[in-house]
């Protein structure tokens, strides 16, 4: 049995040695500069990991790394399928013997994709990464590999490097569309084509195979994606009891973007549709659908732990084209998708993510940290053409800077006409699409 093990192993790293790199859009996620830790890639189901892995790969052969030194390996595999955590030793050993002259004298680089298929793989990599002189990334479901897993089983060996959907300019260059020059310096008619496109990544959003594919498809193409997460990531995976109640809560977050929620509340909601469920269980449901990455959530900036907790904390989708499979209002949802689209730019970004509620009672939408530390308040608004609008988002960045005098804040708009009037001093103002493609934040006076 171990023989024939050793052959499928052998003649799968044969071929992959040998296999071109397929083609892929270059994506933008930062990768961690730290030496001696394995890369645990990890995101949301068919966002583009597995091709993230053989970027990577890519990245390194172009820099001047030989082919043979970049093994790629897919555990998922049927005949890989009663592999134990002992016999994955023999990927190294047959990775060697095919390759004697690289071991211990020339570092190598592993890319073990569906690697957690293999019960106890934790162990595995832990010690190859003390052995061997190798650079380990690593990818797999959401199922099995797991942000709160990888810090625990890998004990500090190894970083977190998330894959969202495409951003806007990710999803702009796979179509062949990216600008060259900061949305500032573009030409009105490319602007108006920026423009068409950013409104259309709004409503399909940025899974890669959703790209270009028709409505009726792309829709039916989403919506297993949800279906697949929550059997397989969440029910099958933590024993779900009460499917109902999770698929209750499911919709309920992925149709009402931004919106405050309240597990309290949404107990009593399914308390008077005589749909029992405990209240510790929906706190549960709820993380375990942030650890399958379909929705994230945003809690209160404040300094007590308890007000965060007490607090409603705002959800939002992985990706603004779940949105109006579950919204089954008539309003429309580009306000919703634009925030949720800043919000996901932020948590790419590095970002530290609250909400703002100030003396006052008014909201600003994000109090963002940045990895350097500084703060910006952002408020997303479709336009502030209208005069009680322009008033209600600049009264709550005002009040906002006011409290948060160290903060940069910055109202965000999917118009790309500057407010009339301006903006009072200290607030500034950018297009969405410009702060999305990466311009320059404006920066407070000193």
């Amino acid at each position: 049995m171990e023989r024939e093990l050793k052959q499928i192993i052998r003649q799968k790293i044969i071929d992959a040695l040998a296999a071109p790199v397929p083609g892929h859009t270059r994506r933008d996620v930062h990768l961690p500069g730290i030496k001696g830790k394995a890369m645990a890639v990890i995101g949301m189901r068919r966002s583009g990991k597995t091709t993230f892995l053989w970027q990577c790969l890519a990245e390194r052969q172009e820099a001047g790394t030989p082919r043979d030194a970049l093994l790629y390996f897919n555990f998922e595999d049927e005949r890989l399928a009663e592999m134990t955590a002992q016999e994955l030793q023999l990927v190294v050993e047959e990775y060697f013997n095919l390759h004697p002259e690289r071991r211990d004298s020339k570092s190598v680089t592993f890319f073990l994709d569906e690697i957690q298929e293999v019960p106890g793989w934790e162990t595995f990599v832990r010690r190859l990464l003390d052995t061997e002189k190798v650079e380990l990334f690593l990818s797999g479901s959401s199922a099995r590999l797991l942000s709160r897993e990888v810090a625990t089983s890998m004990r500090g060996r190894a970083m977190e490097v998330l894959v969202h959907p495409f951003n806007l300019r990710e999803a702009l260059r796979h179509r062949g569309a990216e600008p060259k020059s900061p949305w500032t310096d573009l030409p009105k008619a490319a602007r108006s084509a920026l423009d068409k496109y950013f409104r259309a990544y709004l409503s399909e959003g940025g899974f890669p195979e959703s790209q270009g594919v028709p409505m009726r498809d792309r829709a039916s193409l989403l919506r297993t994606y949800v279906d697949v997460a929550i059997l397989r990531d969440v029910i099958e995976r933590h024993g779900v009891t009460n499917p109902a109640a999770l698929r209750w809560l499911q919709r309920h977050l992925l149709g009402n973007p931004a919106a405050s929620f309240s597990v309290q509340k949404f107990f009593d909601a399914l308390k008077s549709q005589g749909l029992p469920v405990g209240k510790n269980t929906l706190h549960d449901y709820l993380a375990y659908l942030e650890d399958a990455f379909l929705v994230r959530t945003v809690s209160l900036h404040t300094a007590s732990e308890r007000q965060r907790m007490v607090n409603p904390r705002k959800a939002y989708p992985i990706d603004p084209g779940l949105i109006s499979l579950y919204e089954r209002t008539d309003r429309a949802n580009l306000g919703h998708a634009l925030e949720t689209v800043v919000f996901l730019e932020l948590e790419r970004r590095g970002c530290e993510i609250d909400y703002v509620r100030t003396g006052d009672g008014y909201e600003v939408d994000f109090f963002a940290r940045s990895p350097a530390g500084g703060v910006t308040l952002i408020q997303v608004c479709t336009d502030v053409s209208d005069a009680d609008t322009y008033a209600r988002e600049v009264r709550a960045l005002t009040a906002a800077a006011a409290e948060y005098s160290g903060a940069i804040p910055l109202l965000l708009t999917f118009d790309t006409l500057p407010p009339r009037p301006p903006l009072p001093a200290p607030l500034r103002w950018q297009p969405a699409i410009a702060w999305l493609l990466g311009d320059e934040l404006p920066r407070k006076p000193r």
